[in-house]
């Protein structure tokens, strides 16, 4: 089963995660999406920020190690990790993407 994983981090640290987390064989591909505008809830008040969102592509059985490398690497206290099976992908990708993760 494929996941796709998305994490906002501040614009100056997205490409270096997202090569932390290729070279850990943890994901196939990770796009990013710079100058989101996030606004959130952070000690009481109303926060905003200019950030990068990562789409990240990876299987399911490779999320917790995911994880805990974007926990590990990633500046915030509480980085936002957010998973979602994908239950429709072209059979070219899946494999590809199966091929370039680690096998667990």
């Amino acid at each position: 089963m494929t996941t796709l994983v998305m994490v906002t981090i501040p614009k100056d640290e997205a490409k270096v995660l997202a090569k932390i987390l290729l070279t850990g064989k943890v994901c196939a591909c990770v796009n990013i999406l710079d100058e989101v505008n996030s606004l959130f809830w952070w000690k009481g008040k109303i926060e905003e920020q200019k950030e990068s969102l990562l789409l990240i592509k990876t299987k399911k059985l490779l999320f917790p190690k995911l994880e805990c490398l974007i926990k590990k690497y990633h500046p915030y206290d509480v980085p936002e990790i957010i998973g979602f099976e994908i239950d429709k992908i072209n059979n070219e990708y899946s494999e590809w993407l199966n091929k370039e993760c680690d096998n667990g």
